[in-house]
Parts: C-alpha cells; structure tokens; sequence
C-alpha cells in the first residue's frame, strides 16, 4: 500500500489556507455561526459512525485477548505517558496551548479505516485490526476527555469535566446511539453508500478544521508562534511515532504473537483518529482561542502514520509472500 496524497490531505491544507486568507466567516460570532455548525457536525459525523458500525462484524476478532491487551493499553496508556513525557521534556519552549495539542494527539482513540486498510495490506489479522479499532473508538468517547481533565488538572488550568461530558454525550454518544438504532433501517443504504458516506463524513471534518484555524487566525495565535510551533509540531510527532512503532513491535514478540497478530498490534497500536479527534476537540475545548494550534499535532501525526505505515505495509507484505515462495 503506498502512500497517497489524497483529495482529503489536499482540502485539509486548503483549509487551512482559507483560514489564513478569510478567517472572519468561520471565527467566534462569524456568519457560518461556528458556535452552531460545529455541535451539527459532531452529530452528523457520529451519526454516520453508528449507523456504519456493525458490531456483529466485530465476533471474529474478539478472542485474540493477547493483541486486545496490547493495542488498548499502546493506545490508552503508552501513548499518553509518552505524551506527558515530552511536555516534560519541552520545559519551557513549548508553548502551552501546544503542549495540550500533544497531550490531546496521545489520548485519542486508533482510527479504524486506516488501521484496517494497512493491516490488509501487510497480510495481518484482519478480524482482531477491525476489533480493536471499533472498541478503541469506543473506549475513547469515555477515556479520552479523562485523561484532558488530569493532564490539564495537573497543569493547573481550569477545566470542568461536568460540562464536557454533557456535551459527550448530547453530541456524541447519543448521535452515536440513533445511529446503531436506525441500522436496520438504514443498515443496507449505508453498505451500499460507503463510499459517500466518507466523502460527507471528511468534507464535515474539513469544515471543523476551517473553523478551528479561523478562530485562532482572527486571535492572533498564530502571530505569536508561527513557524516555530509547526518545526515543534513536525519533530514531535516523528519523535512520537517512532517509539510507539518500536514499543509496540517490541511488546508483540515478548508476549510470543504471531506475525499476523504482530503486524494488527502495530498498525492498531500506533495510530490515532483525526476522524474522532478533530470533532471531539470542539467539545473538549470548547471556544478556546488556540484550538487550531492544539489540534495542529494530530494534523501532522494523521499524514505521518499513512505515510509510514504504508511503506511498512508493503515491507510486511513483500516479506510474508518472499517466505511463503521459500
């Protein structure tokens, strides 16, 4: 599988770009009424999800408890010490609003269609990828704002959970929820419509990203740190991405898995969702200033993992088919 720089990468910089030239539309008070088109997007996209997930699909994959154990506790707990670490690590020339951004990239749940897509790929267990990417998005709605509520708790700003999980729910959980309800009425149209269900789900995406640099546009933020905050940005997700890939590939041969099993543990085990974070952040965040320069290390980190993974993908895969003709 290689890599490619698709529609969706593409509109993501033109977004961005927009954002940069015409930021007044999509800023606080704007006439998109962002305050009102983020919360419809959210539902809209998690609507999508539930109504897309199926989880009598999951069965297969539910017994490999090895790889389970590997790949949640790679996402839920690894990742976000490793985050903590380097906000540590950064001292004082990382700004904060950036910090939060990384802590926020390591506390988000795996993607699902790029897990999948690049376990395929590689030739590796399919049914347990397609599992724990499902359970991870999942496990997400619940950990992810817990884990902003410590680390921003810990750092001292003022963060009400009470709210945050309000919005969750109302906005996320519960779209969600209609979404799985309305299966088995809508279960057929969407199989057939997969492919323009994505296109809708990523084009709200971009309209949630548009919205986030308008606003720290219209700020000011991006004055402030600029060229900087993007050199930090692209160093630390690489940094980022390395040690989860060698602590994950390392875990999968101490606990004995297969190669199969290897290969679903460090495509699942080492990604996070732009697809889930970008909406979540919103809610999260709320109208904080700088949510375009917090959400801008998941940005980075979504083009890094396609990229890499699907140069590892066909190493795998060359490799498995260069031992089965042995």
């Amino acid at each position: 599988m290689k890599f490619k720089f698709d529609w969706f990468l593409k509109g993501m910089l033109a977004v961005v770009g927009l954002a940069f030239l015409w930021p007044d539309p999509g800023a606080h008070d704007g006439f998109l009424h962002p305050e009102l088109l983020n919360k419809a997007g959210i539902a809209l996209i998690f609507f999508l999800n539930g109504l897309g997930l199926s989880l009598l699909a999951l069965r297969d994959g539910a017994l490999r408890w090895q790889v389970h154990l590997l790949i949640q506790t790679s996402t839920f707990l690894i990742f976000p010490l490793l985050g903590w670490g380097l906000i540590k690590l950064s001292g004082g020339w990382m700004s904060v609003d950036l910090q939060d951004g990384f802590f926020y990239l390591c506390a988000l749940p795996s993607t699902v269609s790029s897990s999948v897509a690049l376990t395929v790929a590689a030739r590796g267990n399919v049914p347990a990828a397609v599992f724990n990417a499902t359970l991870s998005s999942l496990i997400g709605v619940i950990l992810t704002p817990l884990w902003m509520a410590w680390i921003l708790g810990h750092s001292g700003a003022d963060f009400a959970i009470g709210p945050v999980i309000v919005d969750l729910l109302l906005w996320l959980v519960l779209p969600l929820v209609l979404g799985q309800l309305a299966r088995p009425l809508l279960g057929d149209w969407a199989g057939r419509n997969r492919g323009r269900i994505q296109i809708a789900d990523r084009l709200t995406i971009l309209v949630l990203v548009y919205t986030s640099f308008s606003d720290s546009v219209h700020q000011g933020i991006w004055s402030r740190y600029g060229s900087i905050a993007l050199l930090e940005t692209i160093v630390g997700t690489g940094l980022l991405f390395l040690l989860v890939l060698l602590l994950t590939r390392g875990l999968s041969h101490l606990l004995g898995l297969t190669t199969e099993d290897r290969i679903a543990s460090v495509f699942c085990g080492s990604k996070k969702s732009m697809a889930s974070g970008v909406p979540m952040a919103h809610l999260i965040f709320g109208a904080n200033p700088a949510l375009g320069l917090i959400l801008m290390p998941i940005m980075i980190y979504h083009p890094l993992q396609l990229a890499a993974g699907g140069v590892i993908a066909q190493h795998w895969a060359h490799r498995k088919a260069a031992d089965k003709s042995n």
